[in-house]
């Protein structure tokens, strides 16, 4: 029988083969080369010389059919290209490709020519008895060496075959918290070696993974290690001393560029028996300018793959040791978890490879979208957020606008700075902020979003850094991502006055204070009358003050713009605005019985005033209280069903009533006021007058002119103590008839005592007037003036009669009560002087 049909009667694997380069197509002089070498080894084996061939032919059409499924070399692996490597070595599933036939004739012409004629008569039999020895060594083999040499997988390949999904970091380890007593004892050892001036690379990688359990904790302390005994060689990037790269330089002198922190990793990884590549590519770091084109572009970066359970994984030490100042020339160290075996997905904003196939990703990124994509630091992903809008880090404003908007899925307070651009993306600028303030955009947060509206102040190019912390944290917000915004032609706008607190809208923390609603969103309140209402649902009763912020609104002006009133599970806020343009209304809470702990921003308000505004004449009064309306404190105090349950109280006829019920009997005080600048003939205390029976209050008011009044109320809550602010009230008077005045009463008139008529405290002169009053337990009743005119009690128990009031200045009503008989004035009247003739 033939050798050809040997080969084609014997078609089964064969483990025995010969280790070919990787190349695509085996050259003749390497077929020459590897049958030669077979043939020198088989010399010494005389039973298995005259079959040679069969077995590399056999061999060789296995590697072809094993070629087609796996055409790529293995990833790392060497070049068989010394003799010594081109022995019979186990089949590899990624052997290099060759045709059947090509093989077949090649090596059968050139082992039949250099074979002796007697050889050449090799009997079928004999073919065959040698094919099956050959089978069934390899068989026996096969399976001895399978567990020892496993394929490397493909960058990207999945584990388990093409079908298996990739596990991610998270899939690995829940948390860096399990890596404490790992992470420990790296620093310790490094930290002891280094005091030894131990700098060889094998001790200190057996040193430091001297307890590590498995594969990833060895790669976690090579890992750590790194990141705290290597610094960033600033001086060598900047050229001004000689770079350092080697593993053994690098550790000596505790510094390196980015080659030194990869090649080490490299040296290290291979010392603990870690499968690990060096991966070379373009970084956005120091010296990245935003928007470059990087094509033909050296790279300028290098950082590891490391092969972990079947699946690499990305990692770069040099970022996770700490950044670089460029305004100090120095490195400032700063460990950075998010760089240990980061997600390809996350990895690739800031990385990307010179060979796409260390991307890693099902779908590869361009470089052209690389360079347009938006830079994200680790921060940005620490906190779980998300970038609805852009998707590229150049922004062109539309009508003078552009606009960024970022998800999340854990409250996170924002801050946001927009600067005169600058050529390169790390210009030395802190990444981190405590706050910061700016009036060229509006950054407003809602339930899951964040929404940031640019307003650029003029023409030009702005670089814009988004900054964040988690709602909670106590700590700087950090940077979290960029952009860079042209702006052809600014919007004509009326300037926005600073917010401190840089967000629009309720504040993240708001909830936490105890604010669980507004009825105004984050958006600005377009207001078109110059006046505006906010409400603030409470999860709790909370103390509230509110600051209104205009450029040009004095600070006294704007006290008297705002009216806040103080329910159990409400805050109100009325606002008046006296200028056009932009407001800032800040809310500031805390819990009411707390008052020793400060008041915190709970939200702040954009109100834009383009209409109608309100003149000065219009403005609250001065001396508002913090507590306008019933609320908190007069349900506290027993004071309650109010007929007014509003701070506002509007009257066209310049009268109104208020009741309410004084449950605890308390003794209550009344106050009316205005701006000082209005005069009136008569104190405005004659224009209140209060009567109370059983517990009902009736507090009546009888306004002097048109205008906004204050009306205050106050109640002594212990005997002999002060009087106590418990709300007030604003009395809007758009009457342009005066009212007249009450008469005067004093502390005779107290509980139970009521006024029927006369209900106005100044008489016409020399006329009759008809007087209706009850007043309990009295035994005489008389008005006086010229004449003393004694009431008469009726069945109702109300006391009446006619009264003459004559021509002089005032009549008196006056009570006795008891047995003593004694008169005491309750309330005076006066009477219109009469005109004297000239």
């Amino acid at each position: 029988m033939s050798a050809e049909v040997a080969i084609q009667k014997f078609s089964f694997p064969f483990s025995c083969t010969a280790r070919l380069s990787q190349q695509d197509e085996l050259p003749q002089k390497g077929c020459i080369q590897v049958k030669a070498l077979e043939l020198q080894g088989l010399q010494e084996n005389p039973i298995l010389n005259d079959q040679s061939p069969v077995t590399v032919i056999g061999a060789l059409v296995q590697n072809e059919t094993q070629a087609q499924d796996n055409p790529k070399p293995p990833l790392g692996g060497d070049i068989a290209a010394a003799p010594a490597q081109a022995k019979l070595v186990s089949t590899e599933p990624q052997s290099a490709v060759l045709s059947r036939r090509c093989v077949f004739e090649k090596l059968t012409v050139e082992s039949e020519d250099q074979r002796p004629a007697a050889k050449r008569q090799l009997s079928s039999e004999s073919a065959a008895r040698t094919v099956a020895v050959v089978k069934k060594s390899a068989v026996r083999k096969e399976a001895e060496e399978e567990r020892h040499l496993k394929p490397k997988p493909q960058p990207g390949q999945r584990a388990g075959g093409a079908a298996g999904k990739r596990r991610r970091r998270k899939d690995l380890f829940s948390s860096s918290e399990v890596f404490h007593r790992v992470d420990a004892h790296a620093i310790r050892a490094g930290t002891e070696l280094k005091e030894k001036c131990v700098f060889e690379v094998k001790t200190i990688a057996q040193s430091i993974t001297q307890g590590a359990r498995t594969e990833l904790e060895r790669l976690r302390a090579i890992w750590v290690w790194l990141c705290h005994n290597i610094e960033y060689d600033v001086s060598g990037y900047l050229g001004q001393s000689e770079k350092l790269s080697s593993p053994e330089e690098v550790i000596a002198a505790g510094r390196g560029v980015c080659c030194g922190y990869s090649s080490l990793c490299l040296e290290m990884c291979r010392e603990v028996g870690i499968e690990c590549q060096e991966v070379p590519g373009h970084s956005k770091g120091i010296g990245h300018r935003q928007g470059q084109s990087l094509k033909n572009v050296k790279s300028d970066h290098m950082w590891n793959a490391v092969l972990l359970g079947g699946q690499w994984f990305l990692m770069d030490a040099c970022w996770g040791a700490g950044r670089v100042d460029m305004d100090h020339k120095s490195f400032v160290k700063r460990f950075d978890d998010f760089y240990f075996l980061t997600d390809p997905e996350d990895f690739i904003h800031s990385h990307f490879p010179d060979e796409e196939r260390w991307q890693l990703l099902d779908s590869p990124v361009s470089l052209e979208e690389f360079e347009r994509r938006v830079f994200k630091t680790s921060a940005f992903f620490a906190m779980g957020l998300r970038l609805i809008q852009p998707h590229h880090f150049y922004i062109v404003t539309d009508d003078g606008e552009a606009n960024v908007s970022i998800g999340f899925s854990r409250p996170v307070t924002f801050a946001y700075e927009i600067t005169h651009h600058q050529d390169l993306l790390h210009c030395g600028t802190s990444e981190q902020r405590e706050s910061v303030n700016s009036s060229s955009g509006l950054l407003t947060v809602s339930h899951r979003s964040m929404k940031l509206q640019l307003l650029p102040p003029a023409s030009g190019t702005y670089d814009v850094k988004v900054f964040a912390r988690p709602e909670l944290a106590t700590a700087s917000l950090s940077w979290v991502c960029s952009f860079t915004v042209e702006c052809p032609t600014p919007r004509a706008t009326e300037e926005i006055p600073e917010n401190p607190f840089v967000s629009w809208g309720l504040q993240p923390t708001a909830g936490s204070l105890g604010v669980a609603g507004s009825s105004q969103g984050s958006e600005a309140a377009e207001l078109e009358a110059g006046v505006f209402e906010l409400a603030l649902k409470t999860s709790r009763p909370l103390m509230v003050l509110c600051e209104l912020v205009h450029p040009g609104l004095e600070a006294a002006v704007a006290k008297r713009c705002l009216a806040t009133q103080i329910q159990q599970n409400l805050l109100t806020c009325h606002v008046l605005c006296p200028l056009r343009g932009f407001y800032r209304l800040a809310v500031f809470v805390r819990d009411y019985e707390k008052t020793d702990v400060k008041f915190q921003n709970a939200a702040n308000f954009l109100l834009h005033c383009k209409g109608k505004v309100v003149s000065p004449d219009e403005l609250f009064p001065p001396n508002l209280g913090s507590s306008c309306g019933p609320g908190i404190r007069t349900a506290d105090a027993g004071l309650s069903k109010f007929s007014h349950t509003a701070a506002l109280v509007s009257t066209q006829q310049g009268k109104c009533n208020i009741t309410f019920h004084n449950q605890r009997d308390l003794e209550l005080h009344t106050v009316l006021s205005r701006e000082e600048s209005k005069t009136t003939t008569r104190p405005l205390a004659r224009h209140l007058f209060c009567t109370y029976t059983d517990s009902k209050v009736t507090v009546s008011a009888s306004l002097p002119d048109a205008g906004v009044y204050r009306l205050g109320l106050y109640a002594r809550i212990a005997p002999g103590g002060d009087f106590n602010p418990m709300c007030d009230f604003v009395l809007r008077n758009s009457c342009d008839q005066p009212g007249p005045p009450f008469p005067c009463a004093y502390s005779a008139w107290g509980k139970g005592c009521v006024l029927f008529e006369p209900r106005v405290g100044l008489l016409e002169p020399l006329c009759w007037v008809r007087f209706r009053v009850r007043v309990p337990g009295a035994q005489k009743v008389s008005v006086v003036g010229e004449t003393r005119t004694d009431l008469k009690l009726n069945k109702s128990r109300v006391w009446e009669g006619e009264v003459f009031t004559g021509s002089l200045q005032q009549l008196k009503l006056a009570a006795a009560s008891g047995e003593s008989g004694d008169m005491a004035v309750m309330m005076t009247f006066d009477i219109k002087q009469l005109e004297r003739e000239a």
